[in-house]
């Protein structure tokens, strides 16, 4: 068995759960944001397929690896573009999504499924995203490195989504979640540029 199968396979499990808890999250998301009229909540849960998408793209390659086939350097930097296009994505819905909720000063429902849904996230991201660098860096992987990136991004996006809810449930204040989100989408921009280059691996754990 080669010397990286157990954490390739680590790699693919930890794929599959980025999928499956994914779906959930960004389902749950979706329908709790409509209900309450609350666009970064809706925002949120696309991100989450955002999320699923990157994890898909990791997992196939992972696949392919363990399935014994040569390493194929032209696949992987296109696999790393289509995570740095999710990247892109994410930070051009941030800023559109921002400026119309600034100036349409919207005020939605107090979403509680949204403030619990946002807190277990800012649990379960970070670790699921640290877990991914380590097992990347094992692997030398720019791939699992990128895709530990968007998991990254969305936790602060969980955070940001979080203190928008909490801060309107308690205060009322509707500007703070899209300020936050310009602050993550400036990070999207520079994480999907590193995507792009290829450049996510670092020489240190």
């Amino acid at each position: 068995m080669p010397a990286s199968a157990a954490p390739a396979r680590a790699a693919v499990t930890l794929s599959i759960f980025t999928i499956a808890y994914n779906v959930v999250e960004g389902v749950v998301a979706l329908v709790a944001g409509a209900a309450a009229g609350a666009v970064s909540l809706v925002g949120f849960g696309l991100d989450s397929g955002i999320e699923v998408a990157s994890a898909a793209v990791v997992l196939v390659r992972l696949l392919a690896d363990l399935r014994g086939r040569e390493p194929d350097e032209r696949a992987e930097r296109i696999a790393l573009r289509l995570i740095a296009g999710t990247f892109f994505a994410l930070a051009a819905y941030l800023l559109v999504d921002g400026v119309v909720a600034l100036v349409s000063a919207e005020r939605p429902d107090t979403s509680v499924v949204g403030i619990v849904l946002t807190a277990l996230s800012i649990v379960v991201m970070p670790l699921l995203a640290a877990a991914k660098r380590r097992v990347g860096l094992r692997l030398g992987s720019a791939l699992v490195v990128a895709d530990a990136a968007e998991t990254r991004l969305c936790a602060l996006l969980s955070v940001s989504t979080f203190a928008g809810l909490l801060a309107f449930a308690l205060l009322g204040w509707t500007w703070l979640d899209p300020v936050a989100g310009f602050v993550i989408a400036a990070f999207a921009v520079l994480e999907g540029r590193e995507a792009w280059e290829g450049e996510l691996v670092e020489e240190h754990a």
